[in-house]
Order: structure tokens, then sequence, then C-alpha cells
């Protein structure tokens, strides 16, 4: 829907309210023409269209327009087909796109504040964790804060899909010492670029489609994108063969569904519903999804593509937590932020003590069904 639609949609159904009599039998006739043809709203993500993420969009549009019944169809596009992978926050709040999918660190360069959201400091927490702060510790207020008051935008937004943590990237040469970083070109977005320049690195923010070509080029030395579906979708196996799992820099994300205000506040109220809780729904197909195929992608690359799987060493992650302890005073120089961290602290503090307390040692028993497998 453009804005203008949007506006003409509005101002049709206050005439139709206002109206004297004769307004009002005209108006009996609309609604049965509208009902006739569905709401066509136009959404656009921030991945190529043969990514996994891509494939998330059309599950969320898949379960959208069935709950819907057929009053609802969403035109679903992959990045760059009305703007770039990092402009889905704008398109949307402009009223270019309806629905956006992304992750806010795709637009942390308006708002450092963003990667709170995302790819923040880890406190202990996992993806899961801090998308339940979103939904049940206060985040979505804090979020609604950022984007409607702060930055003054027309956009409302919901998380989905906790992330596993993402790995520490791929390398041509195998790194085990923080020392093996210093001088490295390395691709990574948000708040994680600022941990990783503290640990002696270069880094290049880049979109998903061009870290592999500036790969090649010579542009970046090392990188990493998310998880080991994408990664092999974008060939990474071609361009690096030591793949190292385990990382802090972005170990608690989720994707964010974007709707524009109007588009929201125009919708019938069971059609605005169907939107947002079908977030809901895609996030726990997702998980799923996510278990069968990122596993099995690593497989393949492990043992059909000749990638030396690794797990980050400990002298590194323990760098990594120095890198955030580093850099989370200079972030809370700002009230807002500190505000965020403060509110996250206490979220991580109260719920993975009980997460921790009552998981049993899952290693211990993987070990136990399936000997010598794992190499950490």
């Amino acid at each position: 829907m453009t804005n203008s639609d949007k506006m003409g949609r509005r101002s049709f159904l206050k005439k139709a309210a206002l109206g004297g009599s004769a307004a009002g039998v005209a108006g009996l006739a609309a609604p049965a023409v509208l009902a006739q043809s569905p709401m066509v709203l136009k959404m656009q993500t921030a991945w190529p269209s043969s990514n996994i993420w891509q494939e998330m969009a059309q599950d969320y549009v898949t379960r959208v327009e069935a709950m819907a019944g057929g009053r609802l169809k969403i035109d679903l596009l992959p990045a760059g087909a009305v703007v770039g992978a990092f402009q889905v926050l704008d398109a949307v709040n402009d009223g270019l796109l309806d629905i956006g999918h992304d992750v806010p660190v795709y637009w942390y360069g308006k708002n450092k504040a963003a990667s709170l959201f995302g790819t923040g400091p880890v406190f202990g927490g996992s993806a899961t964790t801090m998308m339940n702060w979103f939904y049940e510790g206060g985040g979505k207020a804090l979020y609604d804060e950022l984007t409607q008051d702060i930055m003054g935008l027309d956009v409302d937004g919901y998380m989905a899909f906790p992330m596993p943590a993402q790995p520490f990237g791929w390398f041509k040469d195998p790194v085990s010492k923080v020392s093996d970083l210093d001088g490295f070109k390395y691709r990574t977005v948000g708040l994680a670029a600022d941990l990783m320049n503290k640990l002696g690195m270069s880094v290049a923010q880049l979109p998903g489609g061009e870290i592999v070509p500036a790969m090649e080029r010579g542009v970046i030395d090392a990188f990493e994108f998310n998880n080991p579906s994408s990664d092999r979708d974008f060939g990474a196996q071609d361009v690096a063969k030591n793949y190292i799992l385990s990382s802090y820099h972005q170990a608690s994300e989720s994707f964010e569904f974007l709707f524009n205000g109007l588009t929201l506040e125009d919708m019938e109220p069971d059609l605005k519903a169907i939107l947002i809780h079908g977030v809901e729904a895609v996030s726990t197909a997702n998980v799923a999804k996510a278990a069968r195929r990122y596993s099995a992608d690593l497989a393949y690359l492990r043992d059909e593509a000749g990638v030396d799987v690794q797990r980050t060493s400990e002298e590194i992650l323990a760098a990594q937590l120095d890198a955030w302890d580093a850099l989370i005073p200079e972030l809370e120089q700002d009230p807002f932020m500190k505000k965020c961290l403060d509110s996250q602290r206490e979220w991580v503090d109260q719920v993975v003590y009980y997460e921790l307390m009552n998981s049993p040692d899952y290693q211990l028993a993987y070990e136990h069904y399936f000997p010598g497998k794992l190499n950490l």
C-alpha cells in the first residue's frame, strides 16, 4: 500500500462514518466490493532470494495469508527489489514498504542503540534469553522508545527467531591467539565492529551479498555472516577453509519484522492481530527449520567441502569479554543505552541463574551416546 492509498482509504472510512443517510446507503455496497479483493501489502527483506532467511519471510507470508482466509495478500520481495539491505527500515517508515524483514543491526548507522536489540554485550544469556527479554523483560517498550520517540519513526517492530550464536567466522589460516588477529581486515556489523576493533582488527560492515566477492578481491581477510546454511549458500567454503564456531561478538541476536505504522492503523483488528502474531508463529517454525538445516549444512561443509570446523579458543573468547568490558562504559555514556543495558543485566541475572542451575550437562550426555565426536 502506498501512502496515498492509505490516506485515501482512511478518508473513505471517515466519510462513511460521518456522512448523512444518503452517504450511509451508498456506503453499504462498498464493503461487499472491498471484500471481494484481498488487501495487498508490499514486503521486502534484507536477504538475497536464495537465502534461508528469505524462506523465513516466505514462511511468514504463507502463515499470514492462510490465517487471513483470503483477505490479505503479501507481495514478498528480496533485498534490492525496492531498496538495499541496509535501507529496509527507512522504506517501511516512508511507506515504500508495508512490512520489512531484517535485523536491527542493519540500521545501526542511524543509532548505535539498535545494536542492543541483537548484537550487544553478552552477559551470559543466549539469543533465546534476549528475545524473552524483548517480550517479557521490558525490551519491547525500550525498542518502541528508541524507534518511535527518540528516532521519530512511524514503525512498529517485533522480534522473531532467536538465532544460534554466530560463528567467529571464516579464515584462510587457523587463528588461536589474540595476536593472530592483529591487522586482520574483517567483516561484521553493529557493535561487533567496535568489539573487533578493540581486538586489533580493521572492520568492514558489508551486506551479506557483498562478502564473498570482497574476500575474493582481498578487500577483507576474514568474515562472519551468521550460520552454516547461509554461509554455504554464499560459497564461503570456496574462499576459506577454516570455519571457527562459537563467539561472543553476536551471540544473542534475533530478527525483526517491521510494520509501517499507518498500515497497522488502517487494518481491521483481526487482520492486524494476524500480522503481529504471525511473527510468533514463524519464529517457532524457523527454530525447528534452523535446527535441521544448520546442522545438516555444517556436516556438509565438514565432510564434503573440505572445511576444517573448529571452535574459538578460550584465549580469544576471554579477550572478547574483556573487549566488551572496555566498550560498555563508552556505550553507557548515552543515557538511553545505559537504561537498556541495565534492563538487560537485570533480566539475565534473574533468568540465567535459573537456566544454568536447572540445566543438566548436555555435553556429558552427548559424549556418553556419541563418544569421540566432539573435539572441544
